[in-house]
């Protein structure tokens, strides 16, 4: 990582930020418009996979009353390059929201105006992208058919809708369906084709994409593409952090780079976390359990048959049919696994007694913690095929199937920590994060924590630029594990210890 004029890890360079209004102009009337670098007091771009397009806010110290000025009302366009002033990819260490390189941004709102003195007032000015206000004034009224990513492709760049000048990157849907849209919003329209649609990839499963923007374009792709690629070996690693008091290896060595020599401080310093936290974590198991991400029968009515079916949906059997995040990602330095290993293992949790028979149950084994009622058909649109354009008897299956891997993203564990601004980085990136374990060094089998150590999909970042720093605050998620959690005794009796005699009921005396 080769720099120029760079002088500690989070220096950036943004030269300007300029701002014009309404006429396309500042207040002398310059066509590039108002330079404002000096009055900002802090600036956020935001990015994640579960935002439709970038946000941003500026909180402004203005002493010119530039406010009323130019005038400042919700109309304007923002125009700036953040640089990390790294030579290896200038583009990769761009946020190019220019016009000539990138997109302008578009003001919509302008909150929290104060007046501190006589002399300076400040407020917040919040921008997005223009798909983002222009999807607040255009409406999809279309019946869709063909494939899902066609379909989506259509809303985002035909001019009476999104109108989009930049890239989409998408994965191809291995289903074809018929969709009618009923007027709503762009954003709405794709979120309802992003529901049905499956990923064309080496594993005939998964439900459900994920369409998101980042400085580098849109994406339309499912969550197991941001984990694996199309051939099923894992995505590239893109940065690894560490929280650790120095640069160790599993085994407590110090790291050095090709030649032996003590790493880069630069370098390490974009690796070092500041800070970090869980903010959730997957063993709610609770919550999971009602949420339906463990077991869930669905029940499907056909309309058109006037049939029921139920399906039920099993973690722990469906778990390696799908890609997670770490699929082949080793661990450390050395080990190397084939296959994910599940966040919560199989040991019994409870049992049954059917006719006589006892029955082992794990948190899989329970379908009936969430129960769902799913109306389909065939022949709406005159095919013979059900909700997700293909057989209708696979409906109940799919649903289930959907619903438990959005828990696994939303309820897994998630992890939120600070570093170094890196332009380079983006939402549905992979990244590694190594934490040492807690417990004693001398006794310790694995010198990182086995668990929670290895690698993550950042969902969402926060660029922030304040003083002389960029900071960037990762939110970052897995839905699987490095080292397996290992497997427990099979009888719940050898858990729960010995059985207890059968409950009898006792007559409150009111005596």
């Amino acid at each position: 990582m080769a720099n120029k004029n760079l002088e500690f890890a989070g220096d950036y360079d943004l030269q300007y930020v300029y701002i014009s209004n309404h006429k396309g102009q500042g207040r002398t009337h310059s066509l590039r418009g108002e330079n404002i670098t000096q009055m900002i007091v802090e600036l956020n771009i935001y990015e994640g996979i579960y935002k439709s397009s970038i946000t941003g806010s500026m909180v402004i110290a203005d002493t010119t009353n530039l406010i009323g000025n130019l005038p400042i009302q919700g109309t304007e366009r923002i125009f700036f390059k953040l640089n990390n002033k790294l030579t290896n990819n200038s583009y990769a260490n761009t946020l190019d929201f220019t016009e000539k390189g990138g997109h302008p941004l578009h003001v919509y709102k302008v909150t929290d105006r104060k007046q501190l003195n006589d002399t300076t007032q400040t407020y917040t000015i919040h921008f997005a992208s223009r798909e983002f206000v222009r999807n607040q004034r255009v409406k999809v009224s279309e019946c869709f058919s063909g494939r899902i990513d066609e379909a989506v492709y259509s809303i985002f760049q035909r001019p009476e809708y999104l109108d989009s000048k930049k890239k989409l990157y998408f994965q191809k849907s291995r289903n074809q369906d018929k969709v009618v849209v009923p007027n709503v919003t762009p954003f709405d329209a794709i979120q309802m084709l992003s529901k049905r649609a499956m990923p064309d990839s080496f594993r005939d499963s998964g439900v459900g994409y994920l369409f998101f923007e980042t400085p580098r374009g849109f994406h339309f792709r499912s969550w197991e593409s941001l984990c694996i690629g199309k051939n099923g070996k894992p995505r590239e690693i893109k940065q690894k952090f560490r929280y650790v008091q120095v640069p160790v290896d599993r085994f407590g060595h110090e790291v050095l780079d090709e030649k032996g020599e003590p790493l880069d401080k630069v370098v390490e310093g974009y690796r070092n976390v500041e800070s970090y936290e869980f903010k959730n974590n997957f063993h709610d198991v609770a919550a999971n359990t009602a949420l339906g991400t463990y077991a869930h029968t669905v029940i499907t009515h056909n309309i058109f048959d006037k049939s029921y079916k139920k399906d039920k949906y099993h973690y722990h059997n469906s778990f390696q049919s799908t890609g997670h995040v770490d699929n082949n990602g080793g661990y450390g330095n050395t080990a190397t696994y084939t296959t994910s290993n599940p966040m919560i293992v199989e040991t019994p949790v409870d049992y049954d007694v059917v006719d006589g028979d006892t029955r082992q149950k794990g948190v899989s084994d329970f379908a009936e913690s969430r129960i769902s009622v799913m109306p389909t058909t065939q022949y709406l649109h005159n095919e013979d095929t059900g909700s997700y354009g293909v057989d209708v008897a696979q409906d109940g299956v799919l649903e289930g199937e959907r619903i438990s891997l959005k828990n696994q993203l939303h309820s897994g564990t998630r992890l939120q920590m600070t570093v170094k601004g890196q332009a380079w980085l983006q939402a549905g990136d992979l990244i590694q994060f190594d934490v040492q374990t807690v417990e004693n060094r001398d006794n310790a089998t694995y010198r990182l924590d086995p668990q929670l150590s290895g690698r993550y999909v950042i969902s969402s970042i926060r660029h922030r630029i304040a003083g002389d720093q960029y900071r960037q605050v990762l939110e970052c998620i897995k839905d699987s594990s490095p080292k397996p959690y290992g497997i427990g005794r099979k009888s719940y009796a050898e858990i729960a210890g010995e059985e207890k005699s059968p409950s009898t009921p006792s007559d409150i005396d009111y005596t």
